[in-house]
């Protein structure tokens, strides 16, 4: 199954490679290669919440994903993106940016930095909603207990994320923001964009099983009347087509949230090298993965075998929307949005290990008779549960 899924990725950085090696030498191979380890790291909370969305998703849109979607995350993000923003702001062609950005890389650069409270107000905007609205949801497994617990009590209040969401931006445009206004609408354009793509998926989804529903009980009418079984369906149907619509606007909610994930790496990237096809060759090999991870996870069940995987990756998400909102005023360092992402996702992980033998060991007391001489197996549960208290953060039930 790695091999499998992992093959084309590792195939295509081949390729990458031997082009950066003829395009620059082994400087521009070297670069590319941390480039591609910057944005695995930055993007690897992406892969967990992409799986969960993907696992929802029908095995051709699967395939859509990981076709035309790393098309549109490498050429689009990785490497329009940037241009058009500087083309924009400057007020120049696509094809002047990207004179200017052989020619005048440094100039490039700024740019692109100081276009940057927009595309952070846009990300950060996007990604706070995606947060706040699994925050707030009533579920029966909590990673953090009382937190959780709270903020679910607290989303009985209709459209809070909203709340939150236009209260933190008005705080941020206002205090730290150069261009308060600038901010502010892309924020709201950002906020815009989640409603409208959740909606609409969630409205093709909806209409899917009720149409589902409907067929599935005129065909079983129609079974009873005849004296025979209730007929299967069969062939194309207008619940397909709806099921299809579902699955595009899925589809493009994974590709907006690849671009919110994405926005910081690409910033980030000037750090390293300016040079467009540098960037481009290295951000888009850390897209591969980030993919074929994603499909790995779905493929394996590990979000369903590692329950707390999920909750880790959205706690990143907020960790990282709120990176993004202080990068707006200050600039924070690569490291610490990527080291909170990955180290939130890492304790969820040994959480998830702590509570799978718990689990296995709870069972296999119900499932044996009690040994004798006191009880313990029960003093080993305990212990377990030690050890799960202790690698949840602030060491909470």
């Amino acid at each position: 199954m790695i091999l499998r899924t992992f093959g084309w990725s590792a195939a295509l950085t081949g390729v990458a490679m031997l082009v950066a090696l003829a395009y620059q030498g082994p400087g521009a191979l070297a670069l590319v290669a941390i480039l591609a380890v910057l944005e695995i790291s930055l993007s690897f909370d992406n892969a967990v919440v992409n799986a969960k969305v993907l696992d929802r998703m029908s095995p051709f849109w699967q395939k859509i994903f990981l076709t035309v979607g790393i098309a549109v995350a490498v050429f689009g993000m990785r490497l329009l993106f940037p241009l058009v923003i500087v083309a924009l702001t400057a007020k120049l062609s696509p094809m002047r940016a990207f004179d200017l950005a052989l020619s005048e890389p440094h100039r490039y650069e700024t740019i692109m930095r100081d276009a940057y409270p927009m595309i952070a107000g846009f990300g950060g905007a996007f990604l706070l909603m995606l947060f706040l609205n699994w925050v707030f949801e009533e579920r029966e497994l909590r990673w953090l207990g009382p937190p959780e617990r709270f903020l679910a009590r607290m989303g009985r209040l209709d459209q809070l994320p909203v709340v939150v969401t236009g209260g933190v931006l008005a705080l941020v445009s206002g205090l730290v923001a150069d261009d308060p206004a600038e901010v502010m609408i892309a924020g709201v354009l950002g906020m815009i964009t989640y409603i409208l793509v959740e909606g609409l998926g969630a409205l093709f989804s909806d209409v899917s099983d009720d149409e589902e529903a409907d067929e599935a009980g005129e065909a079983g009418e129609a079974g009873q009347e005849a004296g025979a079984a209730p007929a299967r369906r069969g062939g194309p149907s207008s619940a397909a087509l709806a099921v299809g619509k579902a699955g595009f606007f899925l589809f493009l909610y994974l590709e907006v949230l690849d671009a919110s994930f994405s926005f910081d790496g690409v910033i980030g990237a000037f750090a390293i090298s300016t040079d467009p096809i540098v960037i481009a060759l290295g951000l888009g090999v850390g897209a591969m993965y980030i993919r074929s991870l994603t499909v790995y996870l779905v493929r394996k069940g590990t979000l369903h075998e590692y329950e707390y995987l999920e909750h880790g990756a959205h706690w990143a998400i907020g960790a990282l929307s709120v990176c993004m909102m202080i990068s707006i005023g200050h600039e924070l360092p690569d490291w610490v949005t990527g080291g909170i992402g990955a180290g939130l996702i890492l304790v969820s992980f040994l959480s998830s290990v702590v509570r799978n033998r718990r689990e296995t060991a709870a069972e296999s007391v119900e499932s044996s008779p009690e040994p004798a001489g006191g009880e313990p197996s029960e003093q080993e549960i305990a212990a377990l549960e030690e050890d799960e208290k202790a690698v949840r953060p602030g060491g909470m039930p």
